[in-house]
């Protein structure tokens, strides 16, 4: 659903599980309709079926996505077979609201649930990023954020990249965030001189569990725009530690201010 407020310079796209429809056409027609921007790996695994579903969640009393991941079946779309990926994005057949062009607004909202006992490893998970399409740099997300159980460290991190190389710019335990429905609020200035604020809540208490504002730089060398991506998204470098997962995700909402 797209709607206009008052303000003609504020538009807000907002994508709702609705288990009364298809999923992968409800993603479609809200993030790009009439084209795709679901990467799963249904083509590697056809015997499960969408690897991106809907449930009614009973602790929000609603529908919601669930993004499937299995260890010893998926790929990243039958391309790659180091890792996997169950992701929905924007790109160039997008709103134009949903693509953020240099020194934009764009805010970022959701849900996520990760499983209580879920698993991440010492390589890579990602749950969210933001990435440039089109310049040089545009292989390297500007912000992911990322799950790893490290020598034992179980941790939750934002990671930025300034050009092509990603550190954390915040770092916090991954442990409360399990088995919890997460609040997203993300907002981020888009440009060379850009900046972001971004806050993660416990639904339940409204407990802040991690939290950045700074200014950084939000732009990557001659990208035609910026997007977000969400899903999960993991490395198999270290099989042996994951196991199969159920990420669950909600209200998604783009506002373009």
């Amino acid at each position: 659903m797209l709607f206009k407020q008052d303000r003609a310079v504020t538009v807000s796209t907002i994508l709702e599980a609705d288990s009364n429809k298809d999923t992968y056409e409800l993603v479609n027609s809200v993030l790009a309709p009439g084209n795709n921007v679901v990467e799963v790996s249904d083509c590697s695994h056809p015997s499960f079926g969408a690897h991106i579903t809907q449930a009614f969640d009973k602790e929000l009393e609603k529908d919601v996505f669930i993004f499937h991941g299995h260890v010893d079946k998926d790929t990243d779309r039958c391309k790659r077979f180091d890792k996997q990926r169950t992701e929905i994005k924007t790109y160039s057949e997008s709103p134009e609201n949903t693509l953020a062009t240099n020194d934009e607004t764009h805010t970022y909202k959701w849900l996520f649930k990760l499983d209580k006992d879920f698993q991440a490893s010492a390589g890579f998970t990602h749950i969210h990023q933001i990435k440039a399409v089109g310049g040089s740099q545009d292989k390297m997300p500007t912000l992911t954020y990322t799950l790893r159980d490290k020598r034992d460290k179980k941790t939750f991190d934002i990671r930025h990249s300034v050009n092509l190389e990603q550190e954390s710019i915040i770092s916090t335990d991954l442990e409360p965030f399990l088995g919890e429905w997460i609040v997203v609020e993300e907002t981020i200035v888009f440009g060379e001189k850009g900046s972001l604020d971004v806050t993660l809540s416990r639904k339940r208490d409204n407990k802040e569990l991690i939290s950045y504002k700074g200014d950084l730089r939000m732009w990557k060398d001659n990208a035609q725009f910026l997007r977000p991506k969400w899903g999960l998204y993991r490395s198999l470098k270290h099989s042996d530690q994951l196991r199969d997962e159920q990420v669950r995700f909600a209200d998604f909402e783009i506002i373009e201010h």
